[in-house]
């Protein structure tokens, strides 16, 4: 019998399409990446290259497996007339930080404007030489030099710039810098920066401008395309000669003459970013006219390879020149092979283009049909007239599958990201920035070129900018879902599932703990460890008392673990997975034993409403018992000490937090305290009014302001504390973080749930988490929660005062200020460091 002869499975195949181009590296890098070239007429290729822009329409029509190397839009920065508008309106609204674009005038339309800046020159006997490049020039086309504005032509369109006189000179060569920049993504926007590039420089000595030699075009352009033509140009097959070389090689100029090289590449990133920020408004706006109803956050089917031009002057700042959208892929030098090889390459393996792409998009096509087809949504449409039930059933869905799709785009996004870490090459991302100060600042830009360039028509960019849910992480937003199931599960009136790790006390090294347990036990060290814990923590219960907000009070029951399987798998790049994937149970790992014990409760003014639900239940960390532990190495002392220093840092943490007060605006601090008392006491009256303040007046991004009070003024004292540069190092932080957020959650629904005695609790992150949390890190949490709480009914209260009813949304706070003071204290928890009074509320916040 013959044997049956078992076809191998043929390889996917990734098609380029490469007719648009007339560069030959790109065909290079193309083979050397074993794509293989698509026929010219075939417009269904994986990567489709153009040297030159594409029309919006051949972009709509691709399909999600696509990519092509241009984005619609990007024309708005990449004409020197557009970019001079553009810029001239950003620096308009933020001045100082738009200081890198010489000044510019764009005719016909500026220019009265510039005969007359022309005139006060005159007036003040000074001279400036401008340069005068066509509105839509390329290549050093049509440029000139003048120093008498009068002669230019009232109706040409041109652009005329201020000449930098006074550049960064190398040999006496006047240079620029030709940097190359790989836009993967627009939305989110991701740039990236390559650390290499093309140093262009002239081929006549400079010399400041004069009216001899205005028209020595060698000596004051920099373009390869000008410069060539010269028989002074030097071809050098070496980087450090000739007059073309390599940014590499321009850094270790720099740092040979002891420039600062870290401060050139950040001034150059900040330059890129801030520009691409002008351009992000326009960019993503047609990308969407052209991709309607794909999700934010999906696979973009644009990229691009931008070449920016700039100039140094003497003190090395870098001037923004002009951005070209097709920079050449030209290779007459062995230079410009090397640069611009590693460039493509390095670019299209972060692209991550798979072969399983198309195969996937035509699948999920089908499936999407089949749904149409079949009306198989997921969430049915609310009928009119339906019961409050029914409304507050279909206001959870659509809840659950705004968290879903939310954290199916994290968790995407985490993807591409560990793909990128591992493939940049010589690329290095520079937005979204590692620095989260920088990350701020670029967002605040990004808002302002939103109002800007799209006020009225993209409110819904607005709204995507302010979403709370796009900062969040992956463990947010599971924690948020999980809360989600159980409000659906205490709706549809069923008994609260188990959730949480199963204990898998079968694995090996399970069984050996359990059998170290039979001959040693650690019962008399627990208790005393406990007992003496208690009487600590009850001794510093004692020091300081105050009053706080009770609402409800009910005693909490720290007892007992409710362990809850959730319906949300959590992958591998969240935190709390690896918790929960562990293989030992949670009472039986040596030297971690998860034991539960009673917390110290809190006095009770201090305790929440929120109390009365569903409790959080603490882990401790009870010491092995000395007859039948082994003699501890150095390094485990060294975390026994940390552990005590961690304790010590929270309970001060606690003690600053409980000195920490809200105060209303020209009244001392016992007023306020009164005024929140007054409304504690006549809580029948206010709580519809606050509710309505809390719940409708305020959106998201007001209800965020009121408690980023709070935290902003936490985040102050913990550096002090824990004496920790970054602060999202502190596993406290992380804790606090997760508060902030569910209190936020379902519309500020979160922190309402702790004023009343209906919804979940803050406390079931804790109660489902299998992560360690203290005693005293919960007292952290309630009085964090505490704090909100004042800090929403001091607004409310001053709200109400001054404008007599809060009818609209758009309240005023004026130039009052309000203070979260920390009283003076000389008790063992004093910290030196920690300032007494800390500014919480102040004019920024006075628009909410």
């Amino acid at each position: 019998m013959k044997r049956k002869v078992r076809k191998k499975k043929k390889k996917g195949i990734i098609t380029a399409n490469v007719a648009g181009t007339k560069f030959e590296i790109v065909r290079l890098v193309i083979d050397e990446m074993g794509f293989m070239k698509a026929p010219d007429e075939d417009e269904t290729s994986n990567l489709i290259w153009c040297d030159s822009a594409v029309q919006q329409e051949k972009i709509s029509e691709l399909q999600n497996y696509q990519r092509i190397n241009h984005f619609p839009g990007m024309g708005e920065i990449c004409r020197k007339d557009f970019l001079a508008r553009n810029m001239t309106k950003m620096i308009k609204s933020r001045p100082l930080d738009y200081t890198f674009v010489p000044r510019t005038w764009i005719f016909p339309a500026e220019y009265t404007q510039f005969q007359n800046y022309v005139k006060e020159l005159k007036k003040k006997r000074k001279q400036k030489t401008f340069i005068v490049k066509p509105a839509n020039g390329a290549m050093g086309h049509g440029i000139s030099l003048i120093r008498n504005g009068d002669k230019l032509p009232s109706q040409d369109h041109l652009i005329v710039q201020e000449y930098i006189e006074k550049p960064f000179l190398m040999e006496g060569y006047k240079f620029d810098l030709r940097i190359y920049i790989l836009v993967t993504s627009c939305d989110p926007l991701k740039i990236f920066l390559y650390h290499d590039g093309l140093v262009r420089m002239g081929t006549e000595k400079y010399i400041p401008p004069n009216e001899s030699n205005l028209t020595q075009l060698y000596m004051h352009l920099t373009n390869y395309s000008v410069n060539k033509h010269n028989e002074r140009f030097e071809r050098d097959e070496t980087e450090n000669k000739g007059s073309k070389r390599s940014i590499k090689w321009f850094t270790e100029f720099l740092q040979a003459n002891e420039h600062d090289v870290a401060k050139f590449w950040n001034d150059i990133s900040e330059l890129v970013v801030k520009t691409l920020i002008v351009a992000e408004p326009h960019v993503l706006h047609a990308y969407r006219m052209c991709r309607p109803g794909q999700p934010p956050g999906s696979e973009s089917v644009c990229f691009e390879v931008l070449g920016f031009d700039i100039l140094l002057d003497r003190k090395l700042k870098p001037w923004l020149l002009e951005i070209n959208r097709a920079p050449s892929f030209g290779t007459d030098q062995k230079i410009d092979y090397d640069v611009k090889r590693g460039v493509l390459l390095n670019a299209l393996k972060l692209l991550n283009i798979r072969t399983s792409d198309k195969r996937r998009n035509l699948a999920k096509q089908k499936a999407e049909a089949q749904k149409r087809l079949y009306g198989q949504n997921s969430i049915k449409r609310l009928l009119p007239g339906s019961s409050d039930w029914e409304q507050q059933r279909h206001q959870l869905e659509r809840r659950k599958e705004e968290l879903k799709e939310r954290l199916a785009q994290v968790r995407k996004q985490v993807s591409k990201e560990e793909h990128e870490n591992r493939h940049m090459g010589n690329y290095r991302r520079i937005y979204p920035p590692d620095d989260k100060t920088l990350l701020e600042k670029y967002e605040n830009l990004l808002a302002v070129a939103f109002q800007t360039f799209l006020s009225g028509r993209a409110a819904s960019f607005q709204r995507e900018l302010n979403n709370p849910l796009k900062k969040m992480k992956e463990e947010d937003i599971l924690d948020l879902l999980e809360q989600c199931e159980i409000d659906d599960e205490k709706l549809m009136g069923k008994s609260a599932k188990s959730r949480g790790p199963k204990s898998l006390s079968s694995m090996p090294e399970s069984t050996e703990v359990i059998r170290r347990q039979k001959y040693c036990s650690s019962e008399s060290s627990y208790d005393s460890n406990s007992s003496s814990s208690e009487s600590d923590e009850k001794d510093y219960q004692n020091k300081k008392r105050e009053k706080q907000v009770p609402y409800n009070h009910k005693q909490p029951n720290h007892c007992k673990l409710i362990q809850q399987s959730s319906s949300i798998k959590r992958s591998v790049s969240c935190p709390r997975s690896i918790t929960a994937q562990s293989p030992l149970s949670a009472d039986s790992r040596p030297f971690s034993a998860q034991q539960m014990i009673a917390a110290a409760r809190p006095p009770s003014g201090s305790r929440s409403l929120s109390l009365n639900r569903a409790s959080s239940y603490q882990r401790y960390l009870p010491p092995t018992n000395d007859a039948c532990s082994e003699p501890q190495s150095s390094e485990s002392l060294q975390q026994l000490r940390t552990k005590e220093q961690e304790v010590d840092m929270t309970s001060q943490t606690l003690f600053v937090l409980k000195d920490m007060r809200i105060r209303f605006p020209g009244k001392s601090e016992v007023e306020s305290e009164l005024l929140i008392e007054d409304i504690i006491d006549n809580w029948k009256f206010h709580k519809a009014k606050v509710a309505s303040y809390w719940l409708i007046k305020l959106d998201s991004v007001k209800q965020r302001k009121i408690l980023d009070i709070v935290k902003t003024s936490v985040r102050t004292v913990l550096p002090r504390i824990w004496k920790v540069a970054d602060v999202e190092q502190l596993y406290l932080c992380r804790i606090f973080n997760r508060i902030f957020n569910h209190l936020l959650w379902n519309h500020g629904q979160g922190l309402w749930n702790s004023f009343c005695d209906s919804g979940s609790s803050w406390e079931n992150i804790f109660s489902k988490s299998p992560d360690l949390v203290t005693p005293l890190q919960l007292q952290c949490c309630q009085r964090l929660v505490e704090l909100c709480k004042q800090c929403l009914l001091m607004v409310y209260k001053y709200t109400n005062d001054t404008r007599g009813s809060f009818s609209g949304i758009g309240l005023d706070w004026g130039g009052a200020q309000f203070f979260m003071r920390t009283p003076s204290y000389n008790l063992k928890y004093n910290s030196p460091g920690i300032t007494r009074s800390s500014v919480l509320f102040t004019s920024r916040y006075g628009h909410l």
